[in-house]
């Protein structure tokens, strides 16, 4: 049975990649009712428009339907004729040429709230061009403030734009488009772009860079690898460690830790940050990473192991904690935020392309004959 805050709210979701799967696998985890429009072409055993969404897919349902009919997006009327939100990642212009546009859906249905989910936003020289992550950051400014001086900005996965900036920006606009609508009564189209979002989380650096305390070199801030004591090291196994001692007393315990002299290692002389790198790479070198993680357990040091995605789980923080969770044979982060009554939960396992179309019809009102003459042109499987 699901639970969560949104239990009540049905969402709508034309299958796409990355973001904005993202975006409502949040809201799905917090309880709302998620009914996937995926290809009738989709390949069975394939999750949604592509397998690699499979991680983003759970706390749906999947109707198969053929958006190029008539009888398809009639399907797809009748869909968000009862529900609160519909969500679509097609470039700019696509849902509209399919009929399934907010002037479309919006007509008989003034209340439905219609979440774009886009990479350069629904208008702007870029609109209709396409994108990745990196390139959406990279506009952004986001891009150029991650990596090392005097070398090319890594590709950041797609932590940066694509959830970041892009899906967790499409569910704070659908939550706060629902919270509105409450009053008014009255839907709207929520236009998430990934370059928008991205650009307002290099906010904080923008108010630091017009104070003059944040310079555009690279590599030469107090948070972009350019203090050593907020950066991370090799040890001796090939792990690391990551150290983020920035305030006074948090870089005492990280010099007690390391066997270092406080008065000898000024915390905020600069020209001595080369010679402070090079001490504790030499002494971060001497034991494992999990020897060091022993070390300054217990203290205030802000020193952490950095574990991969296998090791993450059952680290002894996460596993009191309960962030990641075991859900149908599968080891994946738990439901976020967390709530003191209404808590969200994993109550499905991601679906096959088609597998709730016979369900979500029933719902629907569509009778046996109906739903049969469909599958039988391919409107819906």
């Amino acid at each position: 049975m699901p639970s969560g805050p949104l239990v009540g709210t049905r969402i709508v979701e034309l299958a796409a990649i990355g973001p904005a799967p993202y975006g409502v696998m949040l809201l799905a985890d917090l309880g709302a009712d998620v009914v996937r429009v995926d290809r009738v072409s989709a390949a069975p055993g394939q999750v949604g428009a592509e397998a690699s969404m499979v991680g983003l897919s759970r706390n749906r349902r999947s109707i198969g339907v053929d958006l190029k009919t008539p009888a398809g997006v009639e399907v797809v009327r009748r869909l968000t004729a009862g529900s609160d939100v519909l969500v679509e990642g097609f470039r700019p212009g696509v849902a509209e040429r399919l009929g399934v546009g907010p002037d479309d859906l919006r007509a008989d249905h003034p209340s439905l709230i219609y979440a774009r989910m886009t990479g350069w936003g629904q208008e702007g020289p870029l609109a209709p061009r396409a994108g990745h992550d990196i390139d959406y950051a990279a506009i952004a400014g986001a891009l150029h403030t991650v990596g090392r001086a005097g070398e090319p900005p890594p590709p950041p996965v797609n932590y940066l734009a694509d959830f970041g900036g892009g899906g967790t920006f499409l569910a704070i606009g659908i939550l706060a488009a629902l919270l509105e609508r409450a009053t008014s009564g009255q839907g709207q189209v929520v236009d998430a772009a990934m370059v928008d979002g991205t650009a307002s989380l290099t906010a904080f650096l923008h108010g630091l860079l017009q104070m003059g305390a944040w310079s555009t070199q690279r590599g030469a801030n107090l948070l972009d690898g350019g203090a050593p004591f907020y950066d991370s090291y090799r040890c001796a196994d090939g792990g690391f460690v990551a150290v983020g001692a920035l305030e006074p007393p948090f870089y005492a315990a990280l010099l007690t830790g390391l066997g270092l002299e406080a008065a000898a290692w000024p915390q905020h002389d600069r020209d001595r940050w080369p010679q402070l790198r090079e001490r504790l790479t030499e002494i971060f070198a001497t034991r494992t990473r999990d020897q060091w993680a022993e070390t300054f357990e217990g203290t205030d040091a802000c020193v952490a192991p950095i574990l991969d995605l296998a090791e993450a789980p059952d680290h002894p923080h996460n596993r009191a904690r309960q962030t990641f969770t075991e859900a149908f044979g599968q080891t994946q982060p738990a439901p976020a935020p967390r709530f003191s009554r209404t808590a969200g939960a994993i109550d499905r396992p991601p679906p096959s392309p088609g597998e709730h179309t016979a369900e979500v019809l029933a719902e629907l009102g569509c009778n046996d004959d109906e739903v049969a003459r469909w599958r039988a042109d391919g409107v819906v499987a």
